[in-house]
């Protein structure tokens, strides 16, 4: 399924400036023969099209809930939110200082036009999902990647033609606790990544001692994450790589009796998976959440959902995962990932959350 990040748009006109308008071109992640035996595709040859699950609420006391949380990433080494404002955000990333939109930055910016102007690539145009975005480069051309780092593990940010830079720094809060949550187990412990994107949080949960099943639809996102895995040194880490509709995944395992003690989800607002499956949040989330609950051990550790880009509160999925999880004690935990900014201390928000923990 086409990450949602591929779809959101940005109308406003490009930005004025003599630099050359650059489309990056992706590069083909370099890909190791022995690595081969961990990229897994579907087989649908004799995969029957399931009946639309049938939701029914679930008896049983509701979780402990503990709400609003606010998970803040503050500005480090290797990220920090500079300023904000106008609609746009100034961020570091490594050696690099960028400027994306930014659509809740309703605010004026606290640092002055010099610091602005001083950026090193320049996010213009629309973001759709085919990406017809372009990347201006004020002071000279720069390459698709360069090396970043996040808590000691290396990967490579990346500009693509949908604005993103191949990590998403918010999510460091949730990628923490799941590798608290990995140490403390004492076992072995067996992670889902559904959406996985460019792997990030595969790559900290395989770095925790977990083993690791990352599931994307985008074969190109597919190959990013397995570079980043080669580049952090954790090539020898059991992960499995697969291209596959996160759903249709999820119900497979399901009905070969999968089970893990950790899931990740971070789905659209609307997407496409490979085969032309549609993805609409609102009537898709309830049935994948149920998928989530259905494909758990017996003693498992967490469920963390995510939410980018959509008009609602984080109450509504905080509903939905505390009915989901009725029964099964522990206690969801739902609010707002933010970045702290580091001219003005102004919070960011960049996403809702729901997560329940065992």
């Amino acid at each position: 399924m086409k990450s949602f990040r591929d779809k959101r748009r940005d109308n406003r006109p490009p930005a004025k400036g003599r630099a050359e308008l650059v489309r990056p071109q992706p590069a083909a992640a370099p890909v190791r023969p022995e690595a081969k035996r961990h990229e897994t595709k579907p087989d649908d040859r004799f995969d029957p099209k399931p009946a639309p699950r049938l939701l029914a609420r679930r008896d049983g006391a509701l979780p402990a809930e503990r709400l609003p949380v606010i998970l803040e990433v503050a500005p480090n080494q290797d990220y920090a939110l500079l300023d904000s404002g106008a609609g746009e955000k100034l961020e570091q990333y490594g050696p690099y200082r960028i400027v994306r939109p930014e659509g809740q930055a309703i605010w004026q910016k606290a640092l002055p036009a010099r610091d602005w102007d001083r950026a090193d690539a320049i996010f213009t145009g629309d973001t759709d999902e085919e990406g017809i975005g372009r990347w201006r480069f004020p002071k000279m051309p720069l390459g698709e990647t360069w090396p970043m780092k996040h808590d000691g593990i290396d990967y490579l940010g990346r500009f693509t033609s949908f604005r993103h830079v191949g990590v998403f720094p918010e999510q460091a809060s949730h990628w923490d606790h799941m590798a608290s949550l990995i140490a403390a187990a004492k076992r072995p412990v067996k992670v889902l990544n559904l959406f996985g994107y460019t792997g990030l949080a595969s790559l900290v949960a395989a770095r925790a001692g977990a083993e690791v099943t990352h599931v994307d639809a985008s074969k190109k996102a597919i190959g990013w994450a397995r570079e980043n895995q080669e580049m952090a040194g954790l090539g020898s880490k059991p992960i499995r790589w697969i291209v596959d509709d996160a759903v249709k995944f999820a119900e497979r395992e399901e009905r070969r009796g999968s089970r893990y003690d950790i899931i990740l989800f971070d789905p659209p607002a609307y997407g496409r998976g490979p085969k032309g499956e549609v993805w609409q949040l609102f009537e898709d989330l309830p049935g994948l959440t149920d998928l989530c609950r259905a494909i758990l051990t017996p003693k498992p550790l967490a469920v963390v959902l995510t939410a980018y880009s959509i008009r609602a509160s984080f109450f509504a999925i905080h509903a939905l995962m505390r009915d989901t999880f009725a029964g099964m004690g522990g206690a969801v935990e739902s609010g707002e990932l933010i970045i702290r900014e580091q001219s003005a201390g102004r919070a960011l928000s960049t996403s809702l959350f729901s997560r329940w923990v065992a």
